[in-house]
């Protein structure tokens, strides 16, 4: 017998993987830093973000997609940001796809952002093999889940680009072992860098937003340095 699930799920991916290429490119061409932001459930994924806009949008244009199985409350919170907020509704599904980014943002003048915040089902299994055409896979790690989640689940986490480990003011009185979880995140991920949060006491949000600064900074750089080569080996040589 035939593979036959497995040979729709490979052309699934597939038809994605093209479909997150060509966003890719279109935030590139845009000059757009697009971040997937994953996690467990509870995670804190919709406060970091809330805080996060409110904190880019005195300097910069930021925006944000919101996956979910079935309400919008999270859309509605991070809207109080002031920042363009669209709501997609997976109804069973435990992942966002590339299709389904595209088609929120569509309405969107991309070229009028700077960031665009996709923040995924809470899943720590799914996510890991859709691409959405992001620059950074950011990992949210929360303090309540325990020190070992790096290690039950490394397929998302090795996927990662940065961890940001949330409710960090909840360390003592949950007497979590901060460095442990580290260490774990190192054996699975090496050379991840991690940030300390808390939304709620704003504890290492400087270092985050930082860190999001240098990231967009460069890749406008970059863009632009291309965009220049570009523009050059299209000039015709004149002679004298």
């Amino acid at each position: 017998m035939q593979p036959r699930i497995l040979e729709l799920r490979t052309k699934i991916l597939k038809k994605n993987d093209e479909l997150a290429r060509e966003l890719r490119a279109e935030f590139a061409r845009c000059g757009l830093l697009a971040m997937n932001v994953v996690s467990g459930p509870g995670a804190g994924k919709t406060e970091l973000l809330t805080r996060t806009l409110t904190r880019l949008n005195k300097d910069y244009r930021a925006a944000a997609v919101v996956g979910d199985l079935a309400t919008e409350n999270d859309a509605r919170r991070l809207a109080a940001s002031g920042s363009p907020v669209k709501q997609i509704l997976t109804g069973t599904m435990c992942h966002l796809e590339a299709d389904m980014v595209r088609e929120a943002v569509k309405d969107w003048d991309l070229q009028r952002l700077d960031f665009l915040f996709i923040e995924n089902v809470g899943n720590l299994v799914c996510p890991s093999s859709w691409d959405l055409g992001e620059d950074l896979r950011v990992l949210l790690s929360s303090v309540t889940e325990g020190e070992d989640k790096p290690l039950k689940y490394p397929t998302l986490i090795n996927s990662c680009d940065v961890v940001v480990v949330s409710k960090v003011d909840l360390v003592g009185a949950l007497d979590f072992d901060l460095r442990l979880l580290e260490e774990n995140i190192e054996r699975v991920r090496p050379g991840a860098p991690v940030l300390r949060t808390s939304a709620k006491t704003g504890e290492g949000f400087d270092a985050w937003v930082d860190y999001l600064r240098k990231r967009f900074e460069a890749k406008r750089s970059s863009h632009g340095e291309k965009a220049d080569r570009a523009l050059t080996a299209t000039e015709p040589v004149l002679s004298v």
